[in-house]
C-alpha cells in the first residue's frame, strides 16, 4: 500500500528538520576550523537611542564565551537585522532590510528568550532568537511547499521529491542564516497555497505579510492579478456576465492594493524618520524627488544593486558559479514550452476550460521553486547586495 498523505508530509517535516541540523552542524564545523571571510561580526556599536537596550548588560552574563560564538556568526546582512531589532532603524542605509524579522527577534528576545539574556547576553540572544525564527520558518515553508505541489502537480511523489529536493537546495545557507528569505518563503508559498485551497482572505493577509519580510513581496500581487485576469476573462467571454466580470476585476484589484500595502507604509515610515522636520538644504536627494521612494536610492547608492546593474565581466565567476541552477532553469522553461505551448503563449486565456486548472497555470511556478532561486537575489548567489 502507498504512503498515505500524512506520511509524505511527516516525511518533508523530518526532512526539512534534517537539513536545518545539516545546515548548522556543518556551519559550526566551518567556522571552528577556518578563520571568516567575513569579519563584520565584530561591527557592535552602542545604540544612538538611550532608550534601547543596554550592552553593558553583556559584561555580566553567566556563559561569555557562548554568547561570543553565537555573536561571532552574526555576519554580513545578519549584522543589519540585529542592530534593527536591537536599535531600530538608525541610519538610511538600514531601511534596506524589511521590519518583519527583526521584530519577530525583538519580540521573541524579550518575551519567550528572555531568560537567556543574564546567561549568554543581549545581543547573543537576538542572534540566536534570528537563527530560529530563519529555521522554523523554513520548516514549515517546505511543507506548504508540499501542500502547494500536490495541488499543482497532482502527483504526491512527484511533490514528496521537488520538497526533499527544496530543503537540499543549493541556496539552503540563506534560509539557515539570520536572514528574511525563509519568512519570504513561508508567506509567499503558504499564500499561494490558501489561494489554491479556497481560504482567499487568508492567501491575501499571508501575500502581504510577505511584504513585510522583503521588498519584492509585491510581486506576489502578480499571482491574484493573474487569476483575476483569467476570471474575468471567463466571465465576459464564456458566461457572457460583464456586471460579473467587473465584479471580478474590482475584487482583484482591491486584493492587489492590500498586498501592496506593506511596502508604502515601509517607505512612509522611513520618509518621516529621514525627511520630515529636516530643513529642506539638509534633507536627503530622495527627499526631493516626485515620488520620494527610498528604496531605490539606498539600494543604488550604497550597493550599487539596479536594473541590469549585476552584468558585468567582474560577475562572471558568481554566474559559473550559479551555472548548473541556471542550466536546469533554461532546460525546464525549454520543455514546459515544449509540452505547452498553446498554454505558454497565450498565457492561458485561449486554453481550454478544463485547462484554467492549478496544474497547469502554477506549473512553471513548480520549476521557478525546484530551481532554488529567489527572485529576490540578483543571481542565483548572493554576494550581501541584493534586495533585502
Amino acid at each position: 500500500m502507498p504512503p498515505s498523505l500524512n506520511s509524505y508530509e511527516s516525511l518533508v517535516l523530518k526532512s526539512a528538520l534534517a537539513s536545518r541540523f545539516l545546515l548548522v552542524a556543518l556551519v559550526v564545523l566551518w567556522r571552528s576550523l577556518l578563520d571568516p571571510y567575513d569579519t563584520s561580526a565584530t561591527l557592535n556599536p552602542n545604540c544612538l537611542s538611550s532608550t534601547s537596550p543596554s550592552s553593558s548588560v553583556d559584561n555580566l552574563v553567566l556563559w561569555p564565551s557562548l554568547g561570543s560564538a553565537i555573536e561571532s556568526n552574526i555576519v554580513w546582512d545578519s549584522v543589519y537585522y540585529v542592530r534593527i531589532a536591537q536599535c531600530g532603524y538608525e541610519y538610511e542605509q538600514t531601511y534596506a532590510f524589511f521590519p518583519l524579522l527583526p521584530f519577530l527577534m525583538s519580540v521573541s528576545s524579550r518575551t519567550v528568550l528572555l531568560p537567556l539574556v543574564p546567561v549568554i547576553g543581549y545581543r547573543a540572544v537576538l542572534g540566536l532568537s534570528g537563527y530560529l525564527i530563519s529555521n522554523i520558518a523554513f520548516v514549515f515553508a517546505a511543507v506548504y511547499f508540499y501542500r502547494l505541489s500536490v495541488i499543482i502537480l497532482k502527483d504526491t511523489k512527484a511533490s514528496l521529491r521537488a520538497s526533499i529536493l527544496f530543503s537540499f537546495n543549493p541556496a539552503s545557507i540563506f534560509y539557515t542564516s539570520i536572514y528574511s528569505e525563509s519568512l519570504y518563503a513561508l508567506f509567499s508559498i503558504g499564500g499561494v497555497y490558501h489561494w489554491f485551497s479556497g481560504a482567499q482572505s487568508i492567501a491575501v493577509l499571508w501575500l502581504a505579510v510577505s511584504g513585510l519580510a522583503r521588498s519584492n513581496g509585491m510581486i506576489n500581487a502578480g499571482y491574484i492579478c493573474f487569476h483575476t485576469m483569467l476570471r474575468a476573462y471567463e466571465a465576459l467571454i464564456y458566461k457572457k456576465r460583464t456586471s460579473l466580470a467587473l465584479q471580478v476585476f474590482a475584487v482583484g484589484i482591491l486584493h492587489c492594493l492590500f498586498i501592496f500595502i506593506p511596502f508604502i507604509s515601509f517607505q512612509a515610515f522611513g520618509y518621516y524618520n529621514m525627511c520630515h522636520g529636516h530643513h529642506f538644504d539638509d534633507i536627503r536627494p530622495w527627499c526631493r524627488g516626485r515620488i520620494p521612494t527610498m528604496y531605490n536610492y539606498i539600494q543604488d547608492h550604497y550597493w550599487g544593486v539596479g536594473f541590469l546593474k549585476y552584468f558585468h565581466l567582474k560577475q562572471m565567476p558568481n554566474f559559473l558559479l550559479a551555472s548548473p541552477i541556471l542550466t536546469l532553469t533554461v532546460c525546464s522553461i525549454l520543455t514546459y514550452a515544449r509540452a505547452w505551448s498553446k498554454l505558454l503563449f497565450s498565457l492561458g486565456f485561449q486554453a481550454a476550460l478544463e485547462e484554467m486548472s492549478a496544474e497547469f497555470l502554477l506549473r512553471p511556478v513548480a520549476y521557478s521553486r525546484e530551481k532554488t532561486c529567489s527572485p529576490d537575489n540578483v543571481s542565483s548567489t548572493d554576494t550581501g547586495g541584493g534586495n533585502k
